[in-house]
């Protein structure tokens, strides 16, 4: 039992000194480079008439106070495929940090083996024990018992891995929250695009019966002898215009709808009856004008997961390094060994083996310095994409939020336009009536009104997804 005790001793003391120098890992400290940026110039805080309390930026989609936006949303979360292949992601990482951290703990194993044998007689020891008497050329090998071994890191190359390997997890949950942001906004803008196109389809089903009704006004006049067969004709082109405007909007609505049920990870077409009430687009949130460059920063997925790439980067070039110095590793076995199974627990079949283990790259250090100089390289790559990640953040937010403002004032003046247009159009069709105006002015107006109610449609739907492009932006729709 003494040989046991030398044994732990010697593991004992392996683990006293990977303890004492660990403190002693080479290659540099990570320290999180320090940018600053200026506040935004681009500020917003439009609340809408009827909705004047921001949504948190965790669950932003409440904010529009829309129960099928909310039921999309939820569906995505549960069922979008691409969130599942960034959880399944995050596993393998955490999987490799997990092993990263086993590394610096000793390795136990059990061990049991029977080993049948028919020893050659010209071999070197057959040759030699034949001559014995009883010699037997077959016999059965008995071992069990368990064997420990242990690297020991007394210059931190385990350890530089082990942090690597954990930022590279932490980089991975970082994905994970961005493309979760990434589908919420896809599927709310997919959402407010259907919801106009169905709008849109609706006005130009309502300009369709006013044409028919304003063709049917015009095929009287001429049956009187009040219109020519030129007002007839014109009066037919406006109506085959508004009914040429109906197959385009279809199609944006399928391809809409068609996006929105792969998103929530089903065939297309699979809640396309759902969302056939139409709804417009009422309430809009408020768009929080106080962020700061550095809450951005700290909430964006993207810009965390260049950090903790960075922060990974930084350790791997410790981790190279620690290839210069040797490696020491200690290893022991305690177990019995027996050609009879009847004595294989017996004193004299005990055995116990400890052995300590140099390795040194001594003569491979220009393999080394390029593996050095290959690190450090990546780690330059790793703090330009850090930087660039920040830089196009900034961007992302600046034209995120002037898109938001002046959509909003192109709606407003919009709004205005629509309104005397309608005015212009009614007062224009009473004047045909009355034989004061020719028909050419009433199709004019009607055609301007038709666009512009068009155009209105549009762009309130754009207003809505210009919202979800400053939430997206501003790093909305995860917990940090």
């Amino acid at each position: 039992m003494t040989s046991m005790l030398k044994i732990f001793v010697a593991l004992l003391a392996g683990l006293f000194f990977s303890t004492t120098f660990s403190g002693c890992a080479v290659g540099p400290d990570y320290v999180a480079p320090n940018i600053e940026l200026v506040p935004f110039h681009n500020k917003v805080e439009v609340v809408d008439k009827e909705m004047a309390v921001s949504p948190s930026l965790d669950r932003w989609w409440m904010g529009f106070n829309d129960s099928e936006l909310l039921k999309v949303v939820q569906r995505v979360l549960d069922q979008n495929l691409f969130l599942d292949v960034t959880k399944a992601r995050v596993i393998q990482a955490r999987a490799i940090s997990d092993g990263s951290s086993a590394k610096l703990l000793p390795t136990i194993e059990f061990n049991g083996s029977v080993t049948r044998q028919t020893l050659s007689k010209e071999g070197l020891f057959g040759s030699i024990a034949r001559n014995s008497p009883n010699f037997s050329r077959d016999f059965t090998n008995f071992t069990i018992g368990p064997a420990a071994s242990w690297e020991i890191d007394f210059f931190g190359g385990l350890q530089r891995g082990e942090a690597a390997s954990k930022a590279e997890f932490q980089a991975s949950e970082a994905d994970q929250a961005g493309a979760r942001i990434l589908v919420v906004a896809d599927a709310a803008d997919a959402y407010f695009q259907i919801r106009g196109y169905q709008v849109r389809l609706n006005i130009a089903e309502q300009q369709i019966k006013d044409d028919e009704h304003l063709l049917s006004l015009v095929h009287d006049r001429h049956t009187a002898g009040s219109a020519t067969g030129r007002e007839v004709a014109q009066a037919e082109a406006l109506l085959k215009q508004a009914r040429a405007s109906v197959p385009l909007l279809r199609i944006g609505l399928e391809q809409q709808m068609n996006r929105l049920d792969v998103l929530m990870g089903v065939q297309p077409g699979t809640y396309m009856r759902e969302l056939h009430p139409v709804t417009e687009i009422v309430f809009l949130p408020t768009i929080p004008g106080d962020q700061r460059p550095v809450d951005v920063l700290r909430r964006r997925p993207d810009v965390i997961a260049a950090e903790r790439h960075l922060a990974a980067s930084n350790e791997r070039i410790g981790q190279a390094i620690s290839e210069y110095y040797p490696k020491i590793s200690l290893s022991g076995l305690l177990g019995f060994d027996s050609i009879s199974s009847a004595n294989l627990f017996t004193g004299g079949a005990f055995q116990a083996i400890a052995r300590g283990t140099l390795r040194w790259r001594l003569f491979d250090f220009g393999k080394i310095d390029a593996e050095v100089m290959r690190a450090k390289g990546a780690n330059a790559e790793a703090l330009t994409v850090y930087r660039q990640a920040i830089l196009r953040a900034a961007e992302d937010v600046e034209n995120s939020l002037v898109v938001f403002a002046q959509t909003r004032i192109h709606i407003d003046e919009q709004e205005g336009e629509v309104q005397a247009l309608m005015k212009a159009r009614d007062l224009s069709e009473q004047s045909y009536k009355a034989g004061s105006i020719t028909l050419t002015d009433v199709l004019d107006a009607d055609r301007l009104l038709l666009v512009a109610r068009d155009q209105l449609s549009a762009k309130q739907v754009d207003i809505a997804r210009a919202a979800v492009g400053v939430f997206r932006a501003l790093g909305g729709g995860w917990d940090s």
